[in-house]
């Protein structure tokens, strides 16, 4: 069954004056406008396309890519404010995305970002935007993720000590300050790696993996660093942290095990003033 606000792959099942008609394996149809239609179309092709409602309530599908899908978080930018609601860009011709009166919180304003999550509305069953997150995003119950799992990040607020994270479109996550070795703004979205869940099920997030795993990691991106600058970085053991933070965005603990690495690999030696590939 189709349903709004998700993406399929879809057969061409018939040609019409208006577009493709596009059928699932149930034989459920949804129109592809003609926008969206090439002549090299034909029945029988595939096509992988996102279904919503279009202004008269019908199901219609189109090849462009929302900005956020159903079950996904993010910001939004507010085009439009009426008296019942307000109108979300995304990212779609002509089809802004409905945020009603009842579900902001915290202030909406014209031409400003907001964070939303996206939902499907289970009576008309229309694709709807919330700032009420909290049915959606929580650490109740069951975590869906493990320590050392990679996982998505949206940069969702600031603290004093680091920025609050949603992980996965499902869970609050904390990004520490003090563990950031790039610059980070709200509404990034970002690869972390889960550090730690306490008791409480608070979830801890890095932007680095752990262990080995990480130096690995870290060792291929400072090889490919070096080759990049000429073959030559002027960084070395004693270099401070602000300074091997700012141009590798590691750790100076990080670096220097990654330089370890490379160092016993036999890929780099080591100068006066800094570090550089061996010729091969």
């Amino acid at each position: 069954m189709l349903r709004a606000g998700r993406t399929y792959t879809l057969k061409v099942n018939r040609v019409s004056d208006y577009g493709l008609f596009l059928a699932d394996e149930e034989q459920q149809e949804v129109l592809l406008p003609n926008r969206y239609v090439s002549l090299k179309d034909k029945v029988g092709d595939e096509k992988e396309v996102f279904v919503y409602h279009d202004s008269e309530d019908r199901l219609v599908a189109s090849t462009e890519r929302p900005l956020l899908k159903v079950g996904e978080a993010g910001f939004l930018k507010v085009v439009d404010k009426t008296l019942h609601g307000a109108f979300l860009e995304w990212g779609l011709f002509g089809k802004d995305l409905f945020l009603p009166n009842r579900n902001q919180q915290g202030g909406v304003v014209a031409g400003r970002k907001t964070l939303v999550y996206v939902y499907e509305d289970n009576i008309s069953g229309r694709c709807v935007a919330t700032n009420k997150l909290k049915p959606y995003i929580f650490n109740d119950g069951d975590i869906t993720v493990k320590p050392r799992e990679e996982v998505d990040l949206l940069v969702a607020s600031e603290s004093e000590i680091g920025w609050r994270v949603i992980v996965n479109n499902r869970h609050w996550g904390m990004l520490y300050k003090n563990q950031l070795f790039r610059p980070v703004a709200l509404g990034d979205r970002l690869k972390g790696y889960v550090r730690r869940i306490t008791e409480e099920n608070r979830i801890d997030v890095s932007l680095q993996q752990q262990g080995f795993a990480e130096v690995q990691h870290s060792a291929v991106a400072l090889e490919e660093l070096i080759r990049a600058n000429g073959g030559y970085l002027p960084l070395n053991d004693a270099s401070s942290p602000e300074e091997i933070a700012r141009m590798t965005r590691m750790s100076k603990k990080v670096f220097k095990r990654s330089l370890g690495m490379l160092m016993k690999s036999g890929k780099v030696e080591t100068t006066e003033n800094g570090v550089k590939l061996k010729q091969a």
